[in-house]
């Protein structure tokens, strides 16, 4: 079999590993995974303009993917969420979601799930609903063209739309996902919540996180959701809502839309006590927390061994050192720290 099929017949082991729990007995069933680095995006907030992204020859292959997410699974992960970069633009990537459709099947994966920029979504919807996907995630952050053309330095709103009712057609769910930005899209955030809950669609907005060198300062572009929560109150009855993605986002009801509306604050409220997720990025790095430099190479270990059993001894040795939470600090930058990222590396690596 060539590097670069993936083998379908290839199950989970019959003594599949214990479930992972951390030091802080949080258990891990969340796994996001990065299959590239690249996007035919350049968002001001989450890449400089003129990046440099990896060499195709670092990156895992999809059987390798396919592999390392099945060990995951093995090991009590219940939830996958594949992100970039840009998915979709990933070479052959419908071949990744095709084989894991045998562990929802199989009913060892409840979940699978995107987050994209929706750029090649009009072509791949029916696909990803074909394959078990239920619910995706697309980023929009303005419904202005001009505005979104400066935002996303060269993308094309029509497309993303055209991608979002292509998504809906094939009856998958759609969350849009929104970074406030301020003076950039503050007066299109009542706007938003209407054209979404209008059309069935959840929102979810999120604080600008610093992670990744940019062109632009981003003290001057955080706004906190906090603010703007109080603000919705002038004009929303908000009521909160237990409900839980796996993700960050605590949901508010909007009485007036009956829609949902979600925050994620990583820098006004750190939302870390209840995390179950881990990072893996299409390098095969594993990062066990979002804000944190310490990262596990399962790449190696992967390649030096057909057997999955050192693969899932070393998710089991990062896990046993998860930290307890990040510590995003946006002031930083107001305090002599200008321009450094609390993180060094991009959002496209580590994944959405």
């Amino acid at each position: 079999m060539a590097s670069s099929e993936i083998d379908f017949t290839r199950t989970l082991p019959a003594d599949a590993g214990a479930p992972l729990i951390d030091p802080f007995g949080r258990t891990i069933s969340y796994l996001r995974v990065s299959v590239t680095d690249r996007c035919d995006f350049r968002c001001v907030y989450c890449m400089s303009e003129d990046m440099t992204f990896l060499p195709k020859r670092d990156l895992l292959t999809l059987e390798e993917l396919d592999r390392l997410c099945s060990v995951f699974v093995g090991q009590g992960v219940k939830k996958l969420r594949i992100t970039g970069g840009e998915p979709l633009v990933r070479r052959n990537i419908m071949r990744f979601f095709e084989g894991m459709t045998r562990h929802l099947e199989s009913g060892a994966l409840e979940e699978l799930t995107v987050t994209t920029n929706g750029s090649q979504l009009a072509r791949h919807a029916q696909h990803l609903a074909d394959c078990g996907v239920k619910r995706i995630n697309v980023s929009m952050d303005t419904m202005n063209p001009d505005k979104f053309r400066h935002i996303t330095r060269w993308g094309d709103l029509g497309k993303v739309m055209q991608g979002i009712d292509a998504a809906q057609a094939a009856g998958l769910k759609v969350k849009i996902n929104a970074v406030a930005l301020k003076d950039f899209n503050e007066d299109e955030i009542v706007p938003m919540i209407e054209w979404a809950h209008g059309r069935g669609m959840d929102l979810t907005l999120i604080e600008v996180m610093p992670l990744g060198e940019i062109d632009e300062d981003r003290s001057d572009q955080f706004l906190s959701l906090r603010q703007v929560r109080a603000s919705l109150l002038d004009r929303y009855t908000l009521t909160d809502l237990p409900d839980r993605t796996g993700g960050p986002a605590r949901y508010v009801r909007i009485e007036e839309t009956g829609g949902r509306l979600g925050f994620i604050t990583p820098l006004t409220h750190n939302f870390c006590e209840s995390c179950n997720r881990v990072r893996l990025t299409c390098t095969g790095t594993l990062y066990m927390c979002l804000g944190q430099e310490d990262a596990a190479d399962l790449r190696e270990p992967l390649r030096a061994s057909e057997s999955d059993e050192p693969v899932a001894r070393a998710i089991q040795n990062a896990i046993a050192r998860k930290p307890k939470g990040h510590d995003f600090v946006i002031e930083r930058a107001r305090h002599g720290d200008k321009g450094n990222p609390a993180v060094s590396r991009h959002m496209s690596v580590t994944g959405g």
